[in-house]
């Protein structure tokens, strides 16, 4: 992986660029970004910088015998660890890293929604386990084959387990000589602080709109016109623009389910809301996470329809149909709580919330929030 192929992020790109060439490489970083900001990609990159043998100016070569291997992602001294569900078969990150290659060579934007989908574990939870920890510490045992440094990235650092964070602390804060660990995560609020402690923090930004475009444009072969759009629905996140390109059908079940839920909850229908609720809860716990996301643009564009200029919505034909009908009922008397209400359910969905209880009861709190009263002076378009 190559910096120039990372989408924007020129100021992280020099930080790291310029640790290396001053060796002020710090031996635990953290990259925490918020998904599809290309946190992951950038370790990597970092990493084969690092090992380069001939490095350029500001990148890796991309041809030595050492960035070949970072490019099919057979390096011997580059280990991966990432989360997987935990079965009799798969116990560790190895049992499916042929898996793992293909995924992230593929796409290294992945995110877990992605991973779990293609392991086909969509309902399972995503564990980096205590067994993990002891192959870290087998892993890096050994000493260097080829490079100066051992290299261990642990992609979702969140959600390692108790025992496994525990059993790694000493590790992290005295490693072998010349071994360098990279946390990639999302969440700073889910990793243990006794991990965050012991870990330099490298905060990594959304990726900025003109460099989104851009790439959407030059990568993607999207019109501008579509960029433009595809990267204001996408905030920053190039997984969630790839998603919105390649999974039209997967907006088009998020726009299906949240008028259902709208229509159950409005008059509060209970057949209605618990047959919603049984099809909702089949599908992974990613799959609803992003149902969560999807329903908080649809409400924020549903304010904009009322109050701004209608030519800011970005929004495809059929929902831009429906959110003309829907957003009468969004005004400045429900809109914080509607808002807060998803962001606390997204809250609870990540940390296993049972999604039969937390969709009724926000079904109960959306019947009361779309039946309060409009302000008197709301001008409906």
């Amino acid at each position: 992986m190559l910096f120039k192929e990372i989408i924007g992020q020129s100021a992280i790109k020099e930080r790291l660029v310029r640790s290396i060439k001053e060796e002020r490489i710090s031996h635990a970083q953290l990259f925490l970004s918020p998904q599809g900001s290309g946190s992951l990609a950038l370790a990597v990159a970092y990493a084969q910088f690092i090992c380069c043998i001939n490095k350029q100016e500001n990148d890796s070569c991309g041809q030595c015998s050492s960035c070949i291997k970072y490019n099919k992602l057979i390096h011997p001294d580059l280990h991966f660890v990432y989360p997987v569900a935990l079965s009799k078969d798969v116990e560790v990150s190895t049992d499916v890293a042929k898996d793992w290659r293909e995924a992230f060579l593929d796409n290294p934007y992945i995110t877990l929604f992605n991973w779990f989908a293609l392991q086909e574990a969509e309902n399972k939870q995503a564990v980096i386990g205590v067994k993990e920890s002891a192959e870290i510490l087998r892993k890096l045992s050994l000493t260097t084959y080829e490079s100066e440094y051992k290299i261990m990235i642990i992609w979702q650092a969140d959600k390692m387990n108790l025992q496994a964070a525990n059993k790694l602390l000493k590790i992290l804060e005295e490693p072998p000589d010349k071994t360098l660990f990279l946390l990639v995560c999302e969440s700073e609020d889910q990793l243990l602080r006794t991990i965050l402690s012991r870990t330099q923090l490298i905060k990594i930004p959304k990726i900025g709109d003109t460099d989104l475009i851009n790439a959407l444009i030059e990568r993607d072969g999207l019109s501008r016109e579509a960029a433009e759009s595809t990267a204001h629905l996408s905030d920053g996140n190039y997984a969630e623009a790839l998603m919105l390109i390649n999974e039209n059908e997967n907006a088009a079940q998020n726009l299906a389910s949240f008028q259902k839920l709208m229509r159950a909850s409005l008059k509060f229908d209970p057949k209605a809301v618990l047959a919603w609720i049984d099809e909702v809860a089949t599908s992974g716990r990613e799959r609803q996470k992003n149902f969560l996301k999807y329903a908080l643009h649809i409400m924020r564009e549903s304010l904009m329809m009322n109050y701004a200029d209608e030519s800011l919505i970005k929004l495809g034909a059929s929902e831009q149909e429906f959110v003309k009908k829907f957003s009468p009922f969004i005004h400045s008397n429900n809109i914080e709580r509607f808002i807060d209400e998803l962001n606390k359910a997204h809250f609870h969905m990540e940390r296993n919330a049972n999604p039969k209880i937390l969709f009724m009861d926000l079904a109960f709190k959306f019947n009361e929030l779309l039946n309060l009263p409009k302000p008197v002076y709301q001008t409906n378009n």
